[in-house]
This record gives structure tokens, C-alpha cells and sequence, in this order.
């Protein structure tokens, strides 16, 4: 029970008593005041009772008998005391009263104060809304002044750029007489952020790709335990190779972006810029360990393939392996759609023209790796023969069978990988 229920009961009390009586006071007192005050204010005696046996009753009735013998005498003493019992009875009633509308009186302004806390509040979170409210504005303004400036810089970049060609795309970017070869690789610079904003958008975030890459690394056990490279022809911003270093492999890339080598450099990984056939050639015979390439030869001219395949055999140590990972042209909805969203891409490579390029090079075995399944969302669906009456389950099985034929012509799987290894 709380100090202030206490005192209103104890007020309660004062004001309205409960037809107090003796016994109150027998035993454990009574902690009402008003009870005491109607103790005192009439001056009630108290019984005089009597014990079991006669001797109790002899005890009992010589009390009574010198009661009036005792209390004349203290008479005045008794007076006394009993005015102060009262006074001291009212100072508390007061004290009380004064106590109990100062309780109030806090419990106002504490409701006040709740009432106060709670409006400011829900001010501060309006303002704060307000205030988010205008940054997000203020960032969309800038993201659309940033992309305008961007797009500004491109349109200028063209124009002075086809002026100091005179429009001839073929002046070389590195003749040092050519005054506009500073402009064709600030336009080249552009390019390559265009490139990396399609690429963000279409290819998958860094996490999803690096989630891609750990499916290669029960292929690469083999260069774990001889310590060779792992080379990553066009290692882009160095997802395979984050991989494969926190597997405790010893990777290495190389890739034509100055801007993707960066990237990787500022995560401390091993990356150099140049051309992929020229750094193949330029390595030591039998020196790594596996060469892959995630989305690289799409880019490439069909020609370049097997010069490709040559060069990784002529690289990898006697049991390496060459891992090529490209957009399956087996899928029509990636063959004949997704695949074009990248305009650097020149044409799909089949699977089957893939192998024999790889077989010719010397890999032995071959073997494809079917990737990324499209979703069930996205595929043709299926006719669910529970749903159907007995004698309709034939026709639509046959239906289903057809169904599946025609989504794995339409949909299949996105990517493939080819797997050959140096014998």
C-alpha cells in the first residue's frame, strides 16, 4: 500500500468513523484518529474484566472498587492529559488534511507534467518527419542533379571529343600528337562508370555473386593443397577473389578497367590491369594452379576462344583446371532477352562449340555445369491433377509433359559452366 493511500484511508476514517467501541483499543490499538479522538473527548473508561476462579473475580471487583479512590486525586493530572491527547489528535488531523491536498496537488502537477512530456513529444517526432521529410527531398533533388550533371558531362564529352577527331573514330587513343586523347580517356572513364552502373543493377550485388562463386570451390581443393594461383581473367570488382583468398586459396586477377583493379587493390587483393591474352602469355608454363573467367568471353570475338583455351592450357600446371562460366544460350528467354541488356555483349557461346574448343586444347575431361535455375515464379505452370476429375488426369499429363519440354526450350537454366582439366 502506497503512503498516500494510507493517509486516505486514515482521512476517510477521520471524517466518517465507523461506530468506534472499546475493544478497539484492546490488543492492537485502532490507527484511526477519529477513533481516538472519540476515546479522549469523552473520557470513556475502560472495562475492568474479570479472570476465571474466584480469585479473579475478587481481583476484579477491588478494582472497581478503588477506581473512583485512584482516578479523584489525578483528576487534574488526567485533565491535562487528555487536552493534550486532543490537541496533539487535531495538529494531526490538520497535518493530515494539509498532507493529503498536497498529495493532490502533486499528483496534478505530475498529470500536468505526463500531459506536458507527451505534447512535446509528439512535436519533437513531427518535427523530426518534418525533418526527414525535407532531407529525403533534398537527396532526391541532388540525385537528380547529380544523374543531370552526369548526363551533361557525357553530351560534352562526345561533342568536343568528335571535334577534335574531326568525327574520325579512328584517331589512336594513345598517339601523344593527338590533342584530344585526354578527352577520349576522360569519355572512356565515362564509360566504364556507365558500364559499372549496368552492371550493379543487372548483374547481382557483390554478396549474391560471391554466394555464385562458392559453389567452385570443391573444384579447387587441388590448388589448396600445391599453394599455385588462382588466376581470374577479368576479375571485375574482385567478388571470386574474396572467395577464394578466405578459402585460403592464393588468387590473383587481372582485368582491361582500371577502375575494377582499383576496387580490388582497395580490398588488398592481388589485381593487375591489362589485356587477359597478353598476361596469359606473358606467365611461366605450368605455374598456376586453375584459371577461371565469370562472364568474360561473351565479351570476346568467337575467333579468341580457342587462342583463350591454348594459353590457359599452356599456364596450368598438369592437373589445373579451367573453369569458363557464361549466359547459356540453351535458354531462349536468356538467348533471345536477358542476354542483350548488356550492350558490350557480341554474340552466346554454345555449350557443345564451347567443349570441342576445350578439347582441342588439350582438357580432358570435360564437363558442363548447368547454373541458376529460374524461379518457380517466372516458369510456365504446372497443372495440378488433384484439382481435376479422374478421367481428365491422362490429357492433362500429357499436357504437363508437354509443358515440361516447352519450359525447359523457353527457360532452362541462366548460365553454364565448362570445367577442363590439364591431364
Amino acid at each position: 500500500m502506497s503512503a498516500r493511500e494510507s493517509v486516505d484511508r486514515q482521512s476517510v476514517g477521520s471524517v466518517e468513523p465507523t461506530d468506534p467501541k472499546i475493544d478497539d483499543f484492546l490488543g492492537e490499538p485502532t490507527r484511526d484518529l477519529a477513533s481516538w479522538e472519540w476515546l479522549w473527548s469523552n473520557d470513556r473508561p475502560f472495562p475492568t474484566h474479570a479472570r476465571g476462579g474466584f480469585l479473579g473475580r475478587l481481583v476484579a471487583f477491588c478494582k472497581r472498587a478503588l477506581r473512583p479512590l485512584v482516578t479523584a486525586p489525578q483528576s487534574d493530572l488526567w485533565d491535562r492529559q487528555r487536552t493534550f491527547n486532543l490537541i496533539l489528535l487535531e495538529t494531526l488531523v490538520k497535518q493530515q488534511e494539509e498532507y493529503r491536498d498536497r498529495l493532490e496537488e502533486h499528483q496534478g502537477l505530475l498529470e500536468r507534467l505526463d500531459a506536458r512530456t507527451i505534447q512535446g513529444l509528439q512535436e519533437v517526432m513531427r518535427h523530426n518527419d518534418a525533418l526527414f521529410s525535407r532531407v529525403d527531398q533534398k537527396l532526391d533533388r541532388y540525385r537528380r542533379e547529380a544523374k543531370d550533371l552526369w548526363h551533361r558531362l557525357g553530351a560534352i564529352l562526345t561533342a568536343v571529343e568528335d571535334s577534335a577527331t574531326g568525327g574520325n573514330s579512328e584517331v589512336a587513343a594513345d598517339d601523344p600528337s593527338n590533342s584530344g586523347s585526354g578527352l577520349r580517356r576522360a569519355s572512356e572513364l565515362l564509360e566504364e562508370q556507365s558500364y559499372l552502373s549496368l552492371e550493379e543493377k543487372y548483374r547481382g550485388s557483390e554478396s549474391d555473386i560471391a554466394a555464385r562463386i562458392s559453389a567452385y570451390l570443391p573444384h579447387l581443393e587441388a590448388c589448396k593443397k600445391s599453394g599455385r594461383d588462382v588466376l581470374d581473367l577479368g576479375c571485375g570488382r574482385g567478388e571470386a577473389l574474396e572467395v577464394f583468398t578466405g578459402h585460403g586459396l592464393s588468387g590473383c586477377g587481372v582485368d582491361s578497367s582500371s577502375e575494377m583493379v582499383a576496387r580490388c587493390r582497395e580490398k588488398g587483393l592481388r589485381a593487375e590491369q591489362g589485356d587477359l591474352f597478353s598476361h596469359l602469355a606473358s606467365l611461366e608454363e605450368g605455374s598456376l594452379g586453375a584459371v577461371v573467367s565469370f562472364h568474360v568471353i561473351e565479351h570476346l570475338p568467337a575467333e579468341t576462344l580457342p587462342k583463350l583455351c591454348r594459353l590457359a592450357w599452356r599456364a596450368l600446371a598438369p592437373g589445373g583446371v579451367l573453369i569458363l562460366e557464361t549466359p547459356s544460350p540453351l535458354s531462349m528467354v536468356m538467348a533471345a532477352r536477358n542476354f542483350w541488356i548488356d550492350p558490350t555483349h557480341l554474340r552466346p557461346v554454345h555449350p557443345a562449340h564451347l567443349e570441342v574448343t576445350y578439347r582441342e586444347a588439350g582438357f580432358e575431361p570435360v564437363h558442363r555445369i548447368d547454373l541458376h535455375p529460374f524461379s518457380q515464379d517466372d516458369v510456365l505452370p504446372e497443372i495440378d491433377l488433384e484439382a481435376l476429375p479422374e478421367d481428365q488426369h491422362l490429357l492433362a499429363h500429357e499436357v504437363n509433359r508437354l509443358r515440361d519440354l516447352l519450359d525447359d526450350l523457353l527457360f532452362g537454366y541462366r548460365d553454364f559452366a565448362l570445367l577442363g582439366t590439364k591431364a
